[in-house]
């Protein structure tokens, strides 16, 4: 059995993948772990994530499966699953083997890998598109736009560009607490990530207009209510208590 170690990123998963195909493993023989623990009896391979490597893959993904696929794929590793390395590996290998067209990546769902990075992927994706539309911005008396997330999946990545093809000249920031990340967006220009050491939060301090604004959308989200046609059942599938500690119409700061 042989062992890559991988970091939990697409670089580094990716780069791994190519080495698995560059040194001809047996895939059903090779894992792609993100743990540190070393396992009996097997190889072990410190993978080094390499831009270019994880650019072929891309590339290759993109051209055999499709765009749709590639991002299923995508979306499956922002899971915090801690085998989603090793499921996305093996259903692109199964893939592959059935030299599968676009669409077509996850047909052979009775393969237990296969299901699992569909799944995955499918969890994640459900959760971009409720962010897309449960994220609330609030604007700082610096003028920028302003919101905090803190979700399930890491998919911090999928929700800057969605933002940034909407509200191009706004100086925007979400920041993901969990994790403490920072997708920020200059007006006008591409957005970036800041983590770690750099991702501080900053003291917020609303507007004036924002404080206004909140209480007025407030009122209205209470007064539209129908007590008669209440139907908490309903209200907690369309949208899950999780997310409305982040909203603006749910808080009471």
């Amino acid at each position: 059995m042989t062992v890559y170690f991988c970091e939990d990123s697409l670089e580094s998963i990716f780069t791994a993948i190519y080495q698995a195909y560059a040194e001809k493993r047996d895939h059903s023989d090779t894992v792609l772990s993100l743990s540190p623990e070393p396992m009996l009896f097997a190889e072990h391979v410190r993978v080094t994530p390499d831009v270019e490597k994880a650019r072929r893959v891309i590339r290759t993904l993109q051209r055999r499966f499709g765009e749709n696929d590639y991002l299923s794929l995508c979306a499956a590793l922002a899971s915090e699953h801690r085998e989603k390395a090793q499921a996305v590996y093996r259903t692109v290998a199964d893939g592959l083997r059935r030299d599968a067209g676009p669409g077509h990546l996850f047909d052979n769902l009775a393969d237990p890998w296969v299901n699992m990075a569909f799944s995955l992927g499918r969890g994640a994706g459900r959760e971009i598109q409720h962010l897309q539309g449960f994220v609330r911005f609030q604007e700082l008396e610096s003028g920028v736009l302003y919101s905090v997330i803190g979700p399930k999946n890491n998919v911090l990545t999928f929700l800057m560009p969605h933002f940034a093809d909407r509200l191009p000249q706004e100086n925007f920031v979400i920041y993901d607490e969990k994790r403490n990340f920072f997708g920020v967006h200059p007006s006008g220009r591409d957005w970036y990530l800041l983590c770690g050491e750099d991702a501080v939060q900053p003291a917020l301090r609303l507007s004036e207009q924002e404080r206004q604004y909140r209480e007025l959308f407030r009122h209205f989200c209470r007064t539209i209510a129908i007590r008669a046609r209440q139907n908490l059942p309903l209200q907690k599938s369309m949208l899950p208590l999780r997310f409305r500690e982040y909203m603006t119409e749910f808080r009471q700061d």
